[in-house]
């Protein structure tokens, strides 16, 4: 899974803090991929009209989408949003290389 930080403007580096900050409080930052683009193709391709833009992308479900334009979302909403994500996405599976990994998932611990 990635996470894309779509911007062109220097003011917007709050957004990628926040980002960071919150998958290392999750303990996902080596789960999930952080990049930052300028990528015109991208921007057109999701209809990304105002900056900065935060997309999902996962590449072995073919999803890829605009989660939050032209804000900085609160730390709180960020935590919120990638919690939904891993448990819709690892909803189905039990294994993991973590111990812990499988209480997040909804599978018995």
């Amino acid at each position: 899974m990635q996470i894309k930080l779509y911007w062109t403007e220097e003011n917007t580096k709050e957004l990628l803090t926040k980002v960071n900050l919150s998958l290392d409080e999750l303990w996902l930052s080596s789960f999930i991929q952080v990049e930052t683009t300028y990528d015109s193709k991208l921007k057109d391709e999701l209809n990304i009209t105002k900056e900065p833009a935060l997309i999902v992308e996962e590449e072995a479900i073919d999803f890829k989408d605009t989660i939050f334009e032209w804000i900085v979302p609160e730390d709180e909403e960020l935590k919120a949003m990638f919690i939904s994500i891993i448990w819709w996405w690892e909803s189905g599976w039990c294994g993991s290389t973590e111990a812990d990994w499988s209480c997040w998932t909804g599978c018995s611990c």
